[in-house]
């Protein structure tokens, strides 16, 4: 059995988001521009709440953000 060690961090790029959801890159960026998926812009940079996920893939329908 494997046990990841490494720690989930706060904020997931939009790529790590994406691979998570196992989603394309256009479809990923689709629901980022609808709000389906809650983000955080710093810069150019597009980063995407872990807990916001987790709560997504959980199956709750509304996510505060």
């Amino acid at each position: 059995m494997l046990i990841n060690t490494h720690p989930v961090p706060d904020v997931l790029t939009v790529e790590e988001a994406r691979k998570r959801l196992r989603i394309g890159r256009n479809a990923m960026y689709e629901a980022l521009g609808r709000a389906e998926i809650p983000s955080i812009r710093l810069g150019r940079r597009i980063l995407v709440p872990r807990l916001a996920l987790e709560r997504i893939l959980s199956g709750e329908r509304k996510v505060a953000g």
